[in-house]
């Protein structure tokens, strides 16, 4: 609640999220003494778009009623770069806007003269728009093909986003150019680098994988301590600061995982040939090598009994290019080739699993959603990834990495003096803050409800007592509806040179290293790495440079996430429009003012049911307990209830499913 002595300033600033509806809200942000978002309601958007900055005035606070206010002014555009479908009417071209919290089409000033333009998608740059009492006007940019098409369609949500497809043609010439002097540079760097080509080495991916940026060895050692290695490729080794190739990287951030493919960060020669850890190819890497206890391995009972720990440049050959699947196919069978070693390792990384949840880690379990195409990119079958032992393997020897390398920065930042307290410290941690106050409360208030406890100190709750409040639910009936609050509540990470820890890890200390091929904020932690190995100096310019870099990541992931998650909303709705009419199970996975959503238990394909459709009844949305109810039939539909559902409509521009009731 918005308490009254809040209220003395009558203008705020802040970012404000619009909805196809025509209203809006303004989250004025952390610092704000504001708690609650101030709604704006349609007409008084003055010409705010979705994520512009603006300038609010409030209206006058009564009561607990939500604080409303107006915009007077659009401090600063989020984007003016936009994509939608072409319309013509009355001799006039408009473009309707693909994202659909933008509540108002665009005129489009520049059409091309005797070409037909409807039903096509384009890009379009927004010109000024000053007057809200008229529709803005934008400019043609380019036409990207006929709505619905597959490749249209992924090039709009990549754009959309004020993303790039392909890199350009310097950036791939200059890849050429390292590829041609890597045979002689590989050469001379192995020897100065630790030697592992004749350490038991190999990479565990997934079947599609083309890029492999982690490799493990592991080996006994003479005293019966065993020796693991985490290698990762050594992009920094390849690519300088500054370089044509860097300076693109950075632009980019990270690469895109879309449904159909994978937009690099770099060019395909470093990403899938001269970095990617191929099998039975030398490689240069950057290591973090870790000796264990042999009781780590072979007795049930001891815990991870961790050495020591060494960090720097290596060499390595991988023998064996595992799946994820082969490799548990070789655990399982209890033969077969590096049995021995994928046992070890899976019997060290169970033990991980059990010492980081006993730290406090928040497991939640998640599904992933992949697709079969066919040859002209179609969805044929929609399935959820099988998460294995490997996978689990796997990532616990990468969080180890990641920890341990941050912990090391650390304690040489301590030692050296460049920890900050205002700017932040030379390095980029991978932190998660802990869950808002009210968010807590809120799924405190609705676990109360249902019979279970959360126990909040003075509106926190630690990471421990999250995961017992998850065992407190498992297998029973609330428990997807708790498991889909629970992560509601929580913050998204970031990357960032102020260290706060990470939350849902439980880690003091956590960075990114693992994947400097798709990831930049890596290759900045392999150079800070690499400074402190060799005790170098690092001045307050690059501390200034990382700082910016890391906002500028976490910027760049978002957008990339955000059109990986509509790649897959496209397919899943090109796969259900195939399908309009039948009848699945589904699971209520999201409630609003205008009805429920409602996720296919089998392809996870996730579809509105209107409020309209839900039966005779006027319904009222109970933000609070995550359900609606009927005012006269006290029907209610709550998060994580089961029900039978048919497919009523799909529309592919809008990437959008209408399921309906089956009673």
């Amino acid at each position: 609640m918005i308490k009254e002595k809040t209220l003395t300033r009558s203008f705020v600033e802040g970012v404000i999220t619009t909805t196809a509806k025509g209203f809006g809200f303004v989250s004025v942000g952390e610092d704000s003494p504001r708690e609650n978002d101030i709604r704006i309601e349609a007409g008084f958007l003055n010409t705010a778009l979705p994520r512009d900055r603006v300038k609010v005035r409030l209206n006058a606070k009564i009561g607990d009623i939500q604080q409303t206010g107006e915009v007077v002014e659009v401090l600063a555009r989020a984007k003016v770069n936009f994509v939608g479908t072409i319309d013509e009417e009355n001799g006039a071209t408009f473009l309707i806007p693909q994202d659909t919290r933008i509540y108002v089409d665009f005129l489009i000033s520049n059409p091309p003269h005797g070409e037909k333009l409807r039903g096509k998608k384009a890009l379009v740059r927004l010109s000024d728009w000053t007057d809200p009492k008229k529709n803005p006007t934008a400019e043609i940019i380019e036409v990207l093909g006929d709505a619905g098409d597959n490749e249209t369609e992924i090039r709009a949500i990549v754009l959309d986003k004020g993303l790039q497809m392909e890199l350009p043609e310097k950036i791939h010439r200059e890849a050429d150019t390292l590829k041609k002097t890597a045979p002689a540079f590989i050469a001379e760097e192995a020897k100065k680098r630790r030697d592992f080509r004749k350490v038991t080495t190999f990479t565990i991916d997934p079947a599609d994988a083309k890029d492999f940026d982690d490799a493990i060895s592991i080996q006994t050692l003479p005293n019966g301590d065993i020796e693991i290695g985490v290698h990762i490729a050594d992009v920094s080794a390849y690519v300088k600061p500054h370089a044509l190739i860097d300076e693109e990287a950075r632009k980019r951030a990270t690469s895109i995982y879309l449904v159909d493919r994978v937009i690099p960060m770099f060019p395909e020669v470093l990403s899938n040939d001269l970095c990617s850890l191929n099998e039975k190819e030398d490689k240069l890497v950057f290591s973090a090598v870790f000796t264990f206890a042999p009781d780590t391995a072979t007795n049930p009972t001891s815990k991870v009994t961790m050495r020591n720990a060494w960090f720097g440049r290596a060499i390595i050959n991988s023998a064996k290019r595992f799946t994820y699947e082969n490799a548990q196919e070789v655990i399982d069978s209890g033969s077969g080739l590096f049995y021995d070693e994928l046992n070890t390792l899976n019997i060290i990384a169970k033990k991980l699993v059990v010492q980081d949840k006993a730290g406090g880690a928040i497991s939640f379990e998640h599904e992933e959603v992949r697709f079969e195409l066919d040859a002209n990119k179609k969805p044929i079958r929609v399935y959820t990834k099988k998460f294995q032992d490997t996978n689990k393997l796997v990532e616990m020897f990468m969080l180890l990495a990641n920890k341990k390398v941050a912990e090391y920065v650390s304690e040489k930042l301590e030692k050296t003096g460049n920890k900050g307290e205002h700017e932040g410290d030379l390095f980029v941690y991978r932190v998660h803050d802990e869950p808002k106050p009210e968010r807590l409360a809120e799924l405190a208030k609705f676990a109360t409800g249902l019979g279970y406890k959360l126990p909040l100190k003075e509106g926190r709750v630690s990471s421990a007592d999250i995961n017992k409040f998850l065992e407190q639910i498992k297998g029973k009936p609330e428990e997807t509806m708790l498991n889909t609050a629970t992560i509601r509540t929580m913050a998204k990470a970031i990357y960032s040179t102020r260290n706060i820890g990470h939350y849902g890890l439980a880690y003091e200390h956590y960075a990114h290293f693992t994947s400097p091929i798709r990831r930049y904020p890596d290759v900045m932690v392999h150079r800070i790495l690499a400074h402190f190995l060799a005790d170098e100096k690092v001045t307050k310019e690059e501390m200034s440079e990382y700082r910016s870099l890391a906002a500028h990541s976490s910027e760049m992931e978002k957008l990339a996430a955000d059109a990986e998650r509509a790649s897959i909303k496209f397919k899943q709705a090109e796969y259900m429009s195939e399908r309009v009419g039948k009848e699945f199970n589904g699971t209520i996975s999201g409630v609003a003012e205008w009805g429920v959503f409602v996720e296919e238990d089998e392809t996870k394909c996730e579809g509105l049911i209107r409020i309209s459709d839900l039966g005779n009844d006027y319904y009222i949305f109970e933000k609070e307990n995550y359900r609606i109810v009927g005012k006269q039939t006290r029907e209610r539909f709550t998060l994580g209830d089961k029900l039978k559902i048919r497919v009523k409509a799909v529309d592919l521009e809008r990437k959008s499913i209408d399921y309906e009731l089956v009673k």
